[in-house]
């Protein structure tokens, strides 16, 4: 269950009360002390909305998540949410995590809503860039991560942490999972993540951890402390699009909702239904870069043409698919295991393996042909990948593509193809795209083999114009 906390939500928590009057506030500060004002300036409980204090009256959340919009004051949470445990003894070893070391220095250190500037003087760290660090006088310590080297986080321990703009990272995943390996420190270490949201992997994922308070806010929250060219331009610029919704109002949009190919395009084989007689089988790879790689599997499509009855047009379906991870001559016997598979009612052996030609599967398909499988490569030339999903989108938009019905849940597709149709409609936002690889190239390949046709040629078999054709006149002529 996800824990929502916002300016509207029902999680709100209820600012303290203060003796200033806001339409009175010169008036008040003038009557101060030099040292009262210092207190009264420092207070980010007088200061702060609601929605901006630590959630200290909570105690079952590991992670504060602020989803906020641009301006919100996602970055001054977040230096005070580290002050707020470091001055009260409840962290020693806190990691600041930047999308580089530069952004951890100038937004989250030395920022204008930093954590130099927002400290009390009498508490203020000391930043000692060669270290990567700051200092407090109660000996506690901030360390400097980033984005760009995540295995930095690999053994250092922490009790608290500041991740800030984790969208943008482009290694979340291992800057998490190192994080998290490291957060062991303390009766209850913690942690805070101020990003404006994108639909990535990561951000979903933590949103729907019961261990995650999100907290989240609009840009609009924020306008008196806004410039107001900031007001007039951007917002009225963004106001209502796309980007708005995300970076403006911090909505979480599905990536389906702007991908390529849209899931109802795909079509269902009914699970009543036995599979049908397929005339061509196909398999198509997608092996990782090289036999070092860890990051990326091998992935696997195998696709069967057919004729799902007399009156309609050629088809193929999704018969499987997977992924894994594989050195170099595990996935070679797998493949060969593969070609000897057979397909459909009556069973069909495969016709042809495809495989992409980059590093390891130039081996493959040397090693391949060697064996006597029926291999070829395919080269995508400089077409990247959105454009090789362009290419066959249109394929899948006719409903020529079918993938089989779950007999568990009904209406959905079997479990396994599930991974392969979330990764082609969530496009370009997919945590990983192997098998959208795998899928274009086959589609374009049955298509140059004219064994699935979708757009028919014209008949222009009369080139001449006769009396009875009605004749087209140019208006801008007359």
């Amino acid at each position: 269950m996800t824990n929502l906390q916002s300016g509207s939500g029902r999680k709100q928590r209820q600012k303290p009360q203060t003796i200033i009057d806001p339409s009175n506030l010169d008036e008040f500060v003038s009557e101060l002390s030099d040292q009262e004002a210092i207190e009264l300036f420092y207070d980010w409980h007088t200061w702060g909305r609601a929605n901006q204090q630590v959630p200290v009256e909570e105690d079952w959340w590991t992670i504060w998540m602020i989803l906020a919009g641009r301006g919100w004051g996602k970055t001054r949470c977040g230096a005070e949410f580290v002050r707020w445990h470091v001055e009260r003894g409840l962290a020693g070893r806190v990691a600041l995590i930047a999308e580089d070391a530069g952004d951890a220095r100038d937004v989250m250190v030395e920022g204008e809503s930093g954590i130099l500037a927002i400290s009390h003087p009498s508490c203020r760290p000391n930043f000692v860039p060669s270290k990567r660090r700051l200092e407090w006088p109660n000996g506690a310590i901030a360390t400097i991560y980033s984005d760009a080297d995540p295995e930095a986080l690999r053994g250092p321990q922490h009790d608290l942490f500041w991740c800030d703009e984790l969208a943008k990272y482009k290694n979340p995943d291992s800057v998490w999972s190192n994080l998290m390996f490291g957060l062991r420190l303390g009766q209850k270490p913690r942690g805070c993540v101020t990003t404006t949201p994108k639909p990535i992997p990561i951000i979903r994922k933590l949103v729907d951890d019961p261990r995650t308070l999100v907290t989240t806010g609009t840009t609009h929250e924020n306008f008196a402390n806004l410039a107001p060219t900031f007001r007039d331009e951007i917002i009225s610029e963004y106001e209502g699009t796309r980007l708005g919704r995300q970076e403006l109002y911090a909505e979480l949009i599905d990536p389906e909702d702007y991908g390529i190919v849209k899931r109802e395009w795909f079509r269902l084989w009914s699970a009543d239904k036995p599979f049908p007689e397929f005339i061509y089988i196909l398999q198509s790879y997608d092996p990782a870069y090289t036999d070092k790689t860890i990051n990326d599997p091998t992935a696997c499509s195998v696709w069967g043409v057919f004729r799902p009855s007399d009156d309609k047009p050629m088809s193929v379906m999704l018969i499987d698919c997977w992924e894994e991870f594989m050195i170099y001559p595990d996935l070679k016997r797998k493949m060969i295991d593969e070609y000897d598979s057979v397909y459909g009612d009556p069973g069909k052996k495969v016709d042809q393996v495809l495989i992409e030609e980059k590093a390891s599967g130039l081996s493959l398909i040397q090693d391949l042909q060697r064996s006597g499988i029926p291999v070829r490569g395919y080269n995508p030339g400089r077409a990247d990948k959105t454009q090789r999903l362009a290419l066959i989108a249109n394929i899948i938009e006719r409903g020529r593509v079918y993938v089989p019905e779950s007999t568990l849940k009904r209406g959905q597709p079997r479990d396994w193809a599930e991974k392969l149709i979330s990764q082609i409609c969530s496009f370009p936002e997919s945590e990983r795209d192997d098998l959208i690889d795998t899928t274009s190239q086959a589609l374009r390949l049955l298509r140059d083999m004219s064994l699935i046709t979708v757009d028919l040629p014209r008949d222009n078999d009369d080139l001449y114009v006769d009396d009875t054709q009605p004749r087209r006149i140019n208006p801008y002529a007359i």
